[in-house]
């Protein structure tokens, strides 16, 4: 089983040349070719940030490519500006973008690519550039309970160590609302909701009867500013910081962090240590999809159904601290491969466990299926369409039951998925029913992967040494069980942490949430929300 290093899956490097060729024709005299690394194909650098709405548009658009997120760097003199495209079956492009560091106004691209609107607005919260045209910004990661506008804290200048200890609270806020006709109401949820999520998150819904007309969430209650605390932090530090902001994916995280850092190594893990990534990586999204199953039937006040997930979800926890010592499965990614390696008894105890979990979820979907009051609480309530969730570029279970394919272990392999064969369940519908068919139907993939690994599994080390002795930069990326995450990486020439930015797949799809719950009733509203299955703790990072 190969090593992770090539950033390329399949084979559209013919792809790659047409676009590169296309966007040269269209480009040439605002952009150049830069010398690629990092994990990306093919890296341009703009000479005017005036070409970004054009170029980017030209990209998601014309030539299909997935929007990954925006990246920002602050440097002694300048701003480095990262937009990265994901061109399927090729690899990540990075537009770079350099400009002084008095430059503070930046074109939006929103109106190109909506993708991008969270991105723009948690740079303008947290490095205070302002995105012309963009139809709203402020008041986002930054509440003024807390944080006040304008202290830019991920700025060099901001010190993590020093509490605020003036807090100016704007006494006249007052929620934005769109909805303006007779007898029209906003009804708060939140920021203190159970839910399911146990997380804080607030929900303003604007209605004028019994449909919802606008869903706005609002997150960030209790932003932690990991990527702040991460620098100047040594990598071990920062990859500690990388699998807690989300402990429900965990894993996935740290992979993606570690797959970064040995990528500015140029460091290949062990074949053993690749494989048995692929197996836990698997465990971990099948116990996930157990607890979002739970979450769904829950919602739908099945009890029994929800009851019967939910042991699910425990036994593979309890599976998952007999087999790695932590439920969560903490401490094991490191880079160079794996803190700890496994032997065939513990595979096959771990198998049997895996087996019993498939199959009991096997006849829970089927009583399920055969459940009427249950399917008219999912069937085309909570609607994504394909074009929907195109355009706000929607990713993992969400994403691929609105008919979009991608899955980063295929479009993107890494850590041996390129040799290993599954399937990439999807649907079309792009309601909350097919959201579950698909948990369902990966869960069922992700046993079938964890048998197949174990029984590869070659001889060998699962550890190479792997110090950063260089600067550098590189992205790594996951498939979380929630979706594609991008983890971003920029160290010294000692090995410290210069910056650290995490792109999570619930920080993607919480945007396009309000088109699912949007004109449905509202004791529909908590099902979408659990068949969704967002965390707020992913984007609270």
């Amino acid at each position: 089983m190969a090593a992770h290093s090539s950033p390329i899956a399949g084979d559209n490097t013919a792809g790659l040349i047409d676009l590169t060729a296309a966007v040269e024709e269209r480009f040439g005299s605002e952009i150049s070719r830069a010398p690629v690394g990092g994990g990306f194909v093919l890296t341009l650098a703009l000479s005017q940030p005036d070409v970004l709405p054009a170029l980017c548009k030209f990209l998601f658009w014309e030539h299909g490519c997935l929007f990954g997120g925006i990246t920002t760097e602050e440097h002694a003199a300048r701003w480095q500006m990262h937009y990265t495209f994901l061109l399927l079956g090729s690899g990540w492009i990075d537009l770079e973008l350099s400009l002084p560091l008095e430059t503070i106004v930046l074109p939006s691209i929103v109106a190109e690519v909506h993708a991008a609107d969270w991105h723009e607005r948690e740079i303008e919260d947290l490095f205070g550039i302002h995105f012309e045209n963009h139809p709203r910004l402020g008041d986002f990661v930054l509440h003024d309970q807390i944080w006040h506008e304008g202290i830019d804290p991920m700025r060099k200048n901001f010190s993590a160590s020093h509490p605020q200890l003036e807090r100016k609270v704007d006494l006249d806020w007052q929620p934005l609302l769109v909805v303006g006709d007779p007898g029209s109401f906003a009804m708060p949820v939140g920021p203190i909701y159970e839910g399911g999520v146990g997380e804080s998150l607030h929900f303003l819904l604007e209605t004028v009867g019994e449909d919802v007309i606008r869903a706005a969430p609002r997150l960030f209650y209790n932003y932690r500013a990991v990527e702040k605390i991460a620098e100047g932090r040594t990598v071990g530090d920062a990859l500690l910081l990388s699998e807690r902001f989300a402990a429900t994916s965990a894993f996935a995280h740290s992979l993606a962090f570690c797959l970064a850092a040995e990528r500015i190594a140029a460091v290949d893990v062990p074949p053993r240590a690749a494989a048995l990534r692929v197996l836990l990586a698997e465990l971990e999204r099948l116990r996930h999809h157990a607890g979002a199953i739970a979450a769904i039937c829950e919602s739908t006040a099945l009890a029994v159904p929800a009851s019967q997930a939910a042991i699910i979800e425990e036994n593979l926890l309890r599976a998952s601290c007999v087999f790695a010592d932590h439920r969560y499965l903490f401490g094991l990614n490191t880079p160079g491969g794996l803190n700890r390696d496994f032997g065939s008894e513990q595979c096959n105890t771990l198998l049997v466990a895996v087996d019993e979990a498939e199959s009991d979820l096997r006849i829970l979907e089927k009583r399920l299926r055969l459940s009427s009051s249950f399917l008219d609480r999912l069937e085309d309530v909570g609607v994504v369409t394909g074009e929907n969730a195109r355009d706000l570029n929607l990713v993992g279970p969400i994403g691929r039951a609105s008919a979009q394919h991608c899955d980063l272990r295929k479009a993107c392999s890494y850590s041996g998925y390129g040799q290993l064969p599954f399937d990439v369940p999807c649907e079309t519908e792009g309601d909350g029913y097919a959201r579950l068919r698909v948990l369902f139907a990966e869960a069922t993939q992700s046993a079938k992967l964890i048998h197949r690994v174990a029984g590869r599994l070659e001889e060998g080390l699962v550890r190479v040494s792997c110090e950063l002795h260089r600067a550098g930069a590189a992205l790594g990326w996951a498939e979380a069980p929630r979706g594609a995450a991008l983890h971003w990486l920029r160290v010294d020439k000692t090995g410290v942490v210069e910056r650290y930015r995490a792109i999570t797949p619930s920080f993607n799809n919480w945007l396009g949430f309000h088109v699912a719950a949007e004109n449905f009733a509202f004791q529909d509203f908590p099902i979408i929300l659990a068949t969704f299955g967002l965390s707020a703790t992913e984007c609270d990072r």
